[in-house]
């Protein structure tokens, strides 16, 4: 048996769309511009290059975007009052702080300092605290990519045993919350499994859904696999880079082997990777509606 390959590049463009539609109706039918703002602090490469598929994807969308770039020494009061500034911004619905900050800068107070009604990114306490106890508000955007991926792939994850391998604030604790909930798309019995945990083959061989976010290069092997299970791979490892200097990722699954005892499986790159930024459009809409009273 090959896993079916569950393609994200495919499903991501079809949300897109979706996207584009919804912000040619807020434009034609409410006069309303969506908006969001990216700060990037100092010249990390991976940063910069975060930021500008960010920036291009909210032309293409015709979302208005706006740009601020800012020496990595600046102080943490001076980008507090750049949040501040973007928080009373009419214009700006959605604010993406880029992480990781520089040493001196508490990167904590500076995404709590964000307006939660302007939270993209879903990190602030606020919108986390609404995602636990299943209120409406802004989820992270790679959790809530794989959701949707699950669904649209046709995966039930109602009553499904669901395992994550991570237990990170970025991915591993808010897809753990949101495939938890009593709602469409989730209702799973949830395992968390982590550094700390004994015989994680154990628990990863009970997964009816296996979400791998662990950070560690081709670390689910397909002994720790059942047979038949989805396969969610959510890591991008970079393992060297061509002579032209491009990255090299690989996933936090063993891809050659698990394709072939999975029912269906995600690859790197391709498959949760393009879900993450058409999840942050879509929040950045949702918040333009928010804002607007429209729901």
């Amino acid at each position: 048996m090959t896993a079916r390959i569950i393609n994200g590049t495919d499903i991501a463009r079809q949300i897109t769309e979706e996207v584009r539609r919804e912000v040619e109706d807020l434009k034609n039918l409410h006069g309303i511009t969506p908006g969001l703002a990216t700060v990037l602090v100092g010249e990390d490469p991976a940063s910069q290059v975060y930021v500008a598929s960010k920036v291009k994807m909210c032309q293409n969308l015709g979302i208005y975007s706006e740009r601020i770039d800012l020496p990595a020494g600046i102080s943490e009061a001076k980008l507090l009052e750049v949040v501040e500034n973007l928080n009373a911004n009419p214009k700006i619905h959605g604010i993406l702080v880029q992480v990781p900050l520089p040493k001196h800068i508490d990167e904590g107070k500076i995404l709590f300092s964000i307006d939660p009604d302007k939270d993209v990114d879903g990190f602030h306490p606020v919108s986390v605290g609404r995602m636990v106890i299943g209120e409406p508000g802004f989820l992270p955007c790679t959790p809530h990519g794989i959701q949707v991926l699950l669904e649209r792939s046709g995966i039930v994850t109602e009553g499904a045993e669901v395992v994550v391998v991570g237990r990170s604030n970025i991915v591993g604790k808010p897809i753990a919350n949101i495939l938890l909930q009593k709602a469409r798309g989730a209702n799973s019995t949830v395992t968390i499994c982590h550094s700390a945990t004994r015989d994680i083959g154990g628990h990863t061989r009970r997964a009816d859904i296996l979400i791998a976010a662990i950070g560690k290069p081709w670390f689910i092997t397909a002994d720790m696999v059942k047979d038949g299970a989805v396969v969610i791979d959510v890591g991008t490892n970079e393992i060297g880079r061509t002579p032209e200097g491009k990255r090299i990722l690989a996933g936090d699954v063993d891809f050659a082997s698990v394709k072939e005892k999975a029912g269906a499986i995600t690859p790197v790159p391709g498959g949760v990777g393009p879900m993450t930024i058409v999840m942050l459009m879509s929040n950045t809409v949702k918040a333009a509606r928010m804002a607007a009273g429209l729901g």
